[in-house]
């Protein structure tokens, strides 16, 4: 290793670090959460994304006009079509996303977004940054939110992932020291932390939740992990009628598939990249990645979407039609929480409970042999009618 290339990769560190430093002081200026029921009205953005992102999106979008069909005739509240996230639109502007969709994302405090194709080694793609992470970071979208509810398996799960920090902050800016060294690296600091933390606790506390499990690998990350934890049972403290444990990554995984133990588990605080895979794995309890919503919350604007890819093998193959909206529907649901409209949140949950779980008349298979994504949308519709 030459010493230019040593003075090169401390540049783009040095460069790093001003950045990150800069994002943390701008958490410390934020004021409080949007309150949606102050606005003269609210505007809901429908981001379809790519792959058989539109096709499910549009199908949420039409269950949620018509759960909300009052409001939206009174002018309370509206729905706005962004085009152009793309993975076609986003290589041509060489962008995670465009200036102009970027633009009109911010005119809407609340977002339905559908999956956007990530490029990776061995992709015909440049290696643009992640659109997910690319707006959890534009409109500081610091939780991610996910719940996996089983009643019959006792399961009841919420799962708070920091959502603009750790391994994926910089996850597009590591450096290829050499070709024999690369570098990533991982980002905490006290004020993301600290407001996850919160955020979970807040919820525990509403919730009637007695339990807040810390999840880390501090024991080998000792220095960014280690803050984590550190942080996170110093907020824990702040709440004593709620029980802080903490436990490694690994070992969770393994607890979550333990039918004596796994029904411990009520709230996750997680950094990251360990929530991204750990919901994975949970999701597959209730049906798979395909049945699970989840919310990206900020102060001032909230995303929700679901879990899964953009399934382009879907649209190559002619199925896109057949795409399964229901996890875009699972992200509906919190959609509706999160702004105000419990009850209709509470009953299109219902509805879902009786269309995949209970009733299933008609199912979503991703082929011809099963239902359509739109004749699902209209069977969760006549279920609500009957609700």
């Amino acid at each position: 290793m030459t010493q230019e290339q040593i003075k090169s990769a401390v540049e783009k560190f040095e460069a790093l670090i001003r950045e990150q430093d800069a994002r943390s002081e701008a958490i410390k200026q934020q004021g409080d959460f949007v309150d949606y029921d102050k606005l003269d009205k609210l505007t809901i953005g429908i981001c379809g994304g790519d792959g058989i992102g539109p096709i499910i999106t549009k199908e949420a979008a039409r269950v949620l006009k018509f759960i909300l069909d009052d409001e939206v005739k009174n002018g309370k509240i509206e729905f706005r079509y962004i085009d152009g996230l793309t993975i076609e639109n986003r290589v041509a502007c060489n962008k995670a996303i465009p200036d102009d969709v970027l633009e009109e994302l911010k005119k809407c405090p609340v977002i339905l977004k559908g999956p956007t194709t990530t490029p990776q080694a061995g992709d015909p793609w440049p290696n643009i940054e992640s659109a997910n992470v690319a707006m959890r970071k534009a409109l500081d979208l610091f939780a991610n939110v996910r719940p996996v509810k089983i009643p019959e398996q006792n399961i009841d799960w919420t799962f708070f992932r920091e959502n603009t920090e750790g391994a994926y902050a910089v996850g597009s800016k590591g450096i290829n020291v050499t070709d024999d060294l690369s570098l990533d690296f991982v980002v905490t600091t006290t004020e993301g932390s600290q407001r996850i933390a919160r955020l979970a606790y807040e919820y525990a506390r509403r919730n009637g939740k007695d339990r807040v499990s810390i999840i880390q690998k501090a024991n080998v990350i000792k220095t960014t992990d280690g803050k984590f934890l550190k942080l996170c049972k110093e907020i824990g403290k702040e709440y004593p009628e709620i029980t802080t444990d903490e436990w490694y990554i690994d070992i969770t995984t393994a607890k979550l598939i333990d039918e004596k133990r796994r029904h411990d588990f009520k709230v996750f605080v997680l950094p990251n990249l360990y929530g991204d895979i750990i919901t994975d794995e949970a999701a597959e309890f209730q049906g798979g990645v395909g049945t699970a919503g989840s919310a990206n919350i900020g102060k001032k604007y909230a995303m929700f979407e679901a879990i899964h890819g953009s399934a382009p093998r879907m649209i190559k193959e002619g199925r896109g039609a057949y795409a399964d909206p229901c996890s875009m529907l699972r992200a509906a649901v919190m959609l509706l929480s999160h702004i105000g409209r419990q009850a209709e949140a509470d009953k299109l949950e219902k509805a879902l409970d009786i269309c995949m779980i209970t009733e299933k008349k008609i199912s979503i298979t991703g082929r011809p042999d099963g239902c359509t994504c739109e004749e699902f949308g209209n069977y969760v519709m006549e279920t609500l009618k009957s609700l």
